[in-house]
């Protein structure tokens, strides 16, 4: 069988895609090969709201997506290794060489809000081919999507004061890293501790010194003098080693010893201990010594519900180092995420299934907007229907199986994000039990499902 070949060798730089699927994914497209399923169906991916404690969620992770997507074939290596389990016939086998996706993709931009149970993209195309994009589809924009919801409301929280990704030691693994990163960025986040993200993305890079660095030394002042002899300009001393406070005035020492030959101490972390007092006795420290300019970091343990705990007891914190809670999302580590079929050989389809019911027919979201910009309302609507007054949000960015838009930069996505976020009303931005947003289905969509099996 020519497409087989023992020679074939696997590149660590070669795309993901096809097989990192569930098996299930190619039994279903030998099914509909050995029977004549071919016509063209579109799937429909939403995250399920019930019982998801997010008022909104930040569309992320499309830019990758598609660039597996038009790039997708099945290597020689990767139909020896399908032969080599023995469950998939011959004929199913020849046929996989030609497999490419030559279908429609339609989907929210980067950085755009949405809500539960709209969807953020749609793929229309052959069966099989839609078929085999499932499990794909649904880890990258999912895990790329819960990531920058999280890290969205971390910023909503600092209400303005930096943050910092800091989560990389902690992540599930480097792809997860490297996504959340992506993610913080887009959202807004001032940098990260990512080298690499740094180096692919262009995001700014930020770091300190850990307790190690410390503790190598005979003593604090030390440490903080042969950390400022390399790094002038650019020094934050970690203070909670041994006692924070006595770190505190060992670091002041040292900053105005600094400020006398003409450089400046950037700041002082807090790792430990009582933020909000600390922070307030260390501020006071640092103002004693002049050192107003100096700011209070603090890391260990921050998301958006012990930012925004620390900031309303009056914390005098002025950046955030965002690590473990954000970088695995953990009060949401997951999205109930579906990737689900709603139309097949021009007919709409819907699922009944008890508490995992659909909506039939291709979709799409209109979003409503007052006068000041702030969103409203939005309609889920049909995909072909106009709803006076609504902007449109999905668009088509892949058509006949190739990119059809020119891919925005990572600053133009952080700038679509910043502009998404100022829409949403005070009530909506609320950490803890935030209003629910309004999202209604159009009169066409509706009467779409009468008659439906």
């Amino acid at each position: 069988m020519s497409a087989r070949s023992n020679d074939a060798k696997h590149s660590n730089n070669r795309p993901a895609l096809p097989l990192f699927t569930d098996l299930y994914e190619l039994t279903m497209a030998a099914g509909y090969l050995a029977h004549g399923v071919s016509g063209t169906a579109t799937f429909s991916v939403y995250v399920r709201g019930a019982g998801l404690p997010r008022s909104f969620l930040v569309a992320a992770g499309l830019a990758p997506a598609l660039a597996e997507l038009a790039d997708f074939r099945f290597r020689p290596e990767d139909i020896d290794y399908l032969a080599q389990t023995g469950i998939f016939p011959d004929d199913f086998l020849d046929y996989l060489p030609a497999v490419r996706f030559t279908g429609t993709v339609r989907a929210l931009p980067e950085g755009t809000v949405f809500f539960p149970d709209e969807p953020l993209l749609e793929v229309t195309a052959p069966i099989l081919e839609a078929q085999l994009l499932e499990t794909f589809v649904l880890n990258t924009l999912g895990l790329h999507t819960m990531l920058a919801s999280k890290a969205a409301r971390c910023v909503l929280a600092a209400a303005g004061r930096p943050l910092v990704d800091f989560a990389l030691r902690r992540t599930q693994g480097q792809d997860a890293g490297m996504a959340l990163a992506r993610a913080c960025h887009i959202v807004g986040f001032a940098g990260t501790s990512n080298v690499l993200a740094g180096k692919r993305y262009g995001i700014p890079v930020s770091g300190t010194m850990a307790h190690s660095f410390v503790t190598a030394f005979a003593d604090e002042e030390a440490a903080f003098r042969a950390y400022a002899e390399v790094f002038p300009d650019s020094s934050v001393f970690l203070i909670d080693t041994y006692d924070t406070l006595a770190g505190a005035r060992i670091a002041a020492r040292v900053g105005k010893d600094m400020a006398a030959r003409g450089h400046r101490l950037r700041g002082v972390r807090l790792d430990s201990g009582d933020m909000i007092t600390l922070s307030r006795q260390v501020r006071a420290i640092l103002d004693e010594a002049g050192l107003t300019e100096v700011k209070i970091f603090a890391s260990s343990g921050f998301d958006e519900f012990k930012i925004a705990d620390a900031l309303a007891a009056g914390a005098t914190i002025d950046a955030f180092g965002v690590g473990t809670k954000a970088g695995v999302s953990a009060d949401m580590p997951f999205l109930d995420i579906v990737y689900k079929m709603v139309a097949f050989a021009g007919r709409p389809i819907r699922k009944r299934s008890p508490g995992k019911e659909t909506l039939g027919g291709e979709k799409q979201v209109f979003r409503f907007a007052d006068s000041t910009g702030r969103f409203v309302e939005d309609v889920l609507g049909t995909a072909d229907e106009r709803v006076d007054g609504g902007q449109p949000l999905l668009e088509t960015v892949m058509r006949e199986g190739r990119v059809c838009v020119a891919s925005p930069s990572l600053e133009a996505i952080r700038e679509r994000c910043r502009r998404q976020m100022a829409g949403l009303a005070d009530r909506y931005r609320r950490i803890s039990a935030p209003a629910v947003y309004p999202v209604r289905v159009s009169r066409r969509l509706r009467a779409l499902q009468q008659g439906l099996p």
